[in-house]
């Protein structure tokens, strides 16, 4: 193979790779710093900026077109921001989905997540993701703003519920419940009030109580994406201090997660909004101070 000076630009080490500069305009299009309409620097400003050579940027511009997010491309003039970003590929098990879209969230100065759970276990496990890539300097948010509503420790739960005719220990399915939801949100806050200590990010975790048990978890991110899963009940068995308990809940974990972008069009942009207006309206309305305990 004929080594050119493009050849050695994309290859050298010290040079950033057409995929990470690719990654950076498309949070900048996320972001809403770069949006619909506007054009893009001239490739020469682009290669100045990143430090490498025109051929690099032409790559990273061929993957934000193959995913449509440029429109107007041609050679005469830089290419536009397109007008309709189109949404992501199909819905992923929460387990699958949720962490990745956390990092992008944690990558702008103010992060703010606002979620609604029944416990707080698959939040937990994906923040810890965008917490490591904080820790290995790879993410670096000035503020993290978290709220969290979870169903009151006083309500009788829609689910978890013991099954009719098999012991009925209510008591014991939501004490199982209960201790879950508080150790789950305090590590919680722990792993993110941490970077306080250690990276001098301004970190605020906030917890309320919602008076009904809800149907779907959702996640808004940044107030910009909303992810939504369907809680399914199924029967189940649970052992708890050496009592096996059979009881209708749900394994979070595995729900499908469904994503909307304000940017994907105007039905994703209308399901965003109305979706955080209605976690702010819980918020500020009917649910209560939690304390977890």
């Amino acid at each position: 193979m004929v080594v050119t000076q493009e050849n050695v630009a994309v290859n050298d080490s010290t040079r950033l790779p057409p995929q990470q500069i690719a990654d950076t305009l498309r949070e900048r299009i996320r972001s809403g710093a770069l949006k619909a309409g506007d054009r893009l620097p001239t490739q020469a400003e682009l290669a100045e900026e990143f430090g490498v050579e025109r051929g690099t940027v032409r790559q990273a511009l061929g993957m934000l077109q193959a995913d449509g997010l440029l429109s107007n491309v041609s050679k005469g003039s830089p290419p536009r921001i397109a007008d309709i970003v189109p949404t992501r590929d199909g819905p992923q098990p929460t387990m699958v989905a949720l962490a990745p879209r956390l990092v992008e969230a944690f990558a702008v100065p103010q992060v703010r997540i606002d979620a609604v759970c029944l416990t707080a276990e698959s939040l937990m496990l994906a923040l810890s993701e965008p917490i490591r890539q904080i820790h290995d300097g790879r993410l670096r948010p000035q503020s993290v703003d978290v709220r969290i509503m979870l169903p009151s420790r006083d309500i009788a739960l829609a689910f978890p519920v013991p099954v009719p005719g098999q012991g009925e220990d209510d008591e014991a399915v939501h004490s199982r419940w209960l201790s879950q939801r508080n150790a789950q949100g305090q590590v919680l806050r722990h792993n993110l009030r941490s970077l306080r200590s250690s990276h001098g990010i301004d970190v605020r975790v906030t917890f309320r109580a919602l008076p009904f048990t809800p149907p779907v978890k959702l996640y808004l991110l940044n107030a910009s994406e909303a992810l939504m899963a369907y809680y399914m009940v199924a029967r189940r068995e649970e052992t708890v201090d050496s009592e096996v308990l059979e009881m209708y809940d749900t394994i979070g974990a595995a729900s499908l997660l469904f994503s909307f972008e304000r940017r994907a069009g105007r039905r994703d942009t209308a399901f965003v909004e109305e979706s955080q207006k209605w976690f702010d309206a819980l918020w500020e309305t009917i649910t209560t101070d939690l304390k977890l305990s």
